[in-house]
């Protein structure tokens, strides 16, 4: 009994549908390449698609026109407040040496062991392990620190013998163990 009645609405279905379409006239259908034609031709497709080169050529055209209009790069001067581009610097630490972060600052401990420093109780967010860090505790290589405020940063842990690479993008101070600038 099922079968027959699912046999019965698929015949009927059928019928409609067939019915719409012979009752269509040519007269009635939409003109080619527009939204009511979704079927297009392949000379319609070849004529009004980009290439390759073509996408190429905007890019460096894109790219040109903004060229003049960049940024200054980051600078090494803590809660300094000038504008930065996505650009990252690579700093090479030293023993005894502190780098505190700007607000807004970004590293990423590519080599080394080091420790997190904060002028406050709050830790460093670990991007990459959803974290915060405390100071004083060691922060895993390639991971990924967002710096809120200034006051924090990283220094070399105490078994630490490896250089450290710190890849850096917004304003940072790198500071000498006897508190004095130092340069990158």
């Amino acid at each position: 009994m099922k079968k027959n009645k699912s046999l019965i609405l698929l015949g009927l279905s059928s019928a409609l549908f067939l019915s719409s379409m012979v009752t269509t006239s040519q007269a009635e259908a939409p003109a080619p390449g527009f939204s009511s034609d979704p079927v297009i031709t392949k000379s319609y497709f070849d004529q009004n698609t980009l290439s390759e080169a073509k996408v190429k050529d905007l890019i460096a055209s894109a790219l040109a026109a903004n060229a003049g209009t960049s940024q200054p790069s980051g600078s090494n001067g803590g809660s300094d407040t000038t504008a930065t581009t996505a650009a990252m610097t690579v700093v090479q630490m030293k023993p005894g040496q502190t780098l505190y972060a700007g607000a807004g600052a970004e590293f990423i401990v590519r080599s080394g062991n080091v420790i997190a420093v904060s002028s406050d109780e709050n830790g460093i967010p670990d991007v990459t392990g959803g974290k915060d860090i405390a100071a004083g505790s060691e922060i895993a290589t390639n991971h990924l620190l967002i710096f809120p405020r200034d006051g924090r940063g990283i220094k070399p842990a105490a078994k630490n013998t490896a250089d450290i690479y710190v890849m850096v993008r917004g304003n940072y101070l790198l500071m000498n163990q006897d508190g004095s600038t130092a340069t990158p």
